[in-house]
């Protein structure tokens, strides 16, 4: 009897044979390994919310970055455009100073015999001889400079130009005046396509020319038209922008100084030293 209950009271599982008892426990096991839904193992991965919201983040930052890139070139781009602009302007002013300053005072045969100081002073035009030049400054050879006023673009203002020709001597320069009685009368100028502007966009632009006082204690006075037969003391530019800009370098009035006076009627030789 003390056996028969021993029996009863084992798990009936164990009654059943070892293997299915393997086959329980196995079961057992795996039920228990099981992971519960609410668990951190169940939310791994991304939403498709979540991706969403960081491709919008990223395209917002891209478009962010590119409009900043944008906006830095194209104020670079303004910079580098009002900085050449006020070169040009300083340049331009520097070098119309050095060509009158580089007069040279010559003779020309103006119509094969008249002989006469090569100088054309008009309210808008300009032509004498300097030694600077615009592609080789002061080491060229002289040039023929004819600076005059020509309408602007799309007929908007005025524009200052210059042509360079080369000189070759006092028939050469002869060519581009003629005499009549005691004046002279120069050809008109005409824009080339090499023409070099040396300012654009103005509202006026207009010379004057500083002539020697005729009487004593007299001030020197300020001609628009020059008929003298010599060469005048300074030419003075007058000259305006169509649109003023506080922000730029404007181009404004100088006056030029010339400092050769020479007779066209005495003949200067060099004597030499013996």
């Amino acid at each position: 009897m003390t056996a028969r209950r021993r029996l009863d009271s084992l798990p009936r599982n164990i009654l059943r044979g070892p293997r299915q008892f393997c086959r329980i426990v196995v079961q057992k096991s795996s039920r228990r390994a099981r992971v519960p839904q609410g668990s951190a193992k169940s939310r791994r991965g991304v939403t498709l919310i979540e991706l969403l919201v960081s491709v919008t983040l990223l395209s917002l930052l891209s478009v962010g970055l590119l409009l900043a890139l944008r906006m830095g070139f194209t104020a670079y781009g303004k910079t580098q455009e009002r900085l050449m602009d006020n070169r040009r302007v300083a340049g331009s002013q520097r070098i119309l100073e050095e060509q009158i300053g580089g007069l040279l005072p010559v003779v020309a045969t103006c119509g094969g015999t008249y002989k006469a100081a090569f100088f054309q002073g008009e309210p808008q035009v300009m032509r004498f001889v300097t030694t600077f030049s615009l592609q080789q400054g002061w080491r060229g050879r002289p040039q023929i400079l004819e600076v005059f006023v020509a309408p602007g673009e799309d007929g908007r203002g005025v524009r200052l130009l210059a042509n360079e020709i080369p000189y070759t001597g006092a028939l050469g320069a002869g060519r581009y005046c003629a005499a009549s009685g005691n004046t002279l009368r120069f050809a008109p100028v005409t824009p080339e396509p090499t023409s070099f502007v040396l300012a654009d966009r103005l509202d006026h632009c207009r010379f004057t020319y500083l002539t020697a006082p005729t009487e004593a204690n007299a001030p020197p006075a300020w001609l628009p038209l020059w008929a003298g037969k010599t060469w005048p003391m300074g030419v003075r530019v007058d000259m305006a922008p169509l649109e003023p800009d506080p922000s730029r370098l404007q181009p404004i009035a100088f006056t030029a100084p010339i400092h050769i006076h020479r007779d066209p009627e005495i003949n200067y030789e060099d004597l030499g030293f013996r």
